[in-house]
């Protein structure tokens, strides 16, 4: 089974994801970046409408740890929401949680903005600071990149933040959707057990079935099934489970509570729980998400 960070790189390279990276640098003229939490690199170097300011920064050594610190808090969070942060600059870097059920694999990541217009005074601070580290950089030059610094508005970059938040919520289903598939190199008794799961999703089944079904100990299975997905076998049946639920959903006529049971969970709090950790918001919420984006077609 592919690894977090593979997942985030399978994604990075699909067309939905370019097609976004696209429409949102486009409309905003700010970089974006998907990347798994590990940390190798300044996420938006390279990347279309990158501040120059930072990529003449991101040249010097010093500069270069200063902005990969500031990289490093932004991804700190509790995965909860995104987290913005100001560098030394009075630049402003936000990352957007990516999901697999309720594990952060990655981060959307745009910024190197201003929220309000750069000004001399501003930049002497910054000159100052760059001397006291020793740094060797064309002042000149930095100062000219640095008031062409891409600039919003504090509800401007309200609004911005809410379209990562969608997005997010948008690649985290399609994570879990990648990590349902199966996977060619995966022993075949994990292959045999996702099979059984979906096959029995709907009926009271747990670990020790599906470990006595495939003719191995509970925790032999335990350790090959987590080792191969990712997951444990209950956090893998929840997700089957809340997939299947989702096509449902979309018949107005079934009721939630209904929906819950005949996927096979035997609590509706259990099934509302389950679902918003997988999917991000509560099955009410989907079902309404779906209808509105009908109604606009």
């Amino acid at each position: 089974m592919d690894r977090p960070s593979d997942i985030i790189q399978r994604i990075s390279r699909s067309e939905i994801f370019k097609d976004y990276e696209q429409a949102f640098s486009d409309s905003t003229e700010l970089p974006l970046a998907l990347r798994p939490i590990e940390i190798w690199n300044l996420a938006m170097s390279g990347k279309a409408h990158a501040n120059p300011f930072c990529e003449l920064m991101a040249e010097c050594n010093r500069t270069c740890a200063a902005c990969l610190e500031i990289q490093k808090r932004v991804t700190e969070s509790n995965g909860t929401g995104p987290t913005s942060v100001t560098c030394f600059a009075g630049l402003c870097d936000t990352a957007v949680p990516v999901h697999l059920g309720d594990r952060v694999i990655g981060f959307l990541q745009t910024g190197q903005l201003a929220l309000r217009k750069p000004n001399a005074q501003q930049f002497g601070k910054i000159a100052k600071q760059l001397i006291e580290w020793g740094v060797q950089i064309d002042l000149s030059k930095l100062e000219d990149a640095y008031f062409h610094s891409r600039v919003l508005t504090p509800r401007q970059y309200t609004a911005m933040i809410k379209l990562l938040e969608i997005f997010a919520k948008h690649l985290s289903i399609v994570a879990n959707q990648i990590m349902l598939q199966e996977g060619e190199s995966e022993p075949p008794m994990v292959r045999r057990a996702r099979a059984y799961i979906v096959g029995h999703q709907a009926d009271p089944i747990d670990l020790e079935n599906v470990a006595r079904a495939m003719h191995v100990s509970t925790f032999y299975f335990c350790k090959m099934f987590k080792k191969a997905t990712g997951l444990t076998f209950t956090e893998y049946l929840g997700r089957v489970r809340i997939e299947r639920a989702k096509t449902q959903l979309l018949n107005p006529n079934r009721r939630v509570s209904e929906i819950a049971y005949d996927v096979g969970f035997q609590s509706l709090t259990h099934f509302n729980r389950v679902f918003r950790q997988v999917a991000g918001q509560s099955p009410t919420e989907f079902r309404q998400s779906k209808a509105a984006k009908q109604m606009l077609r």
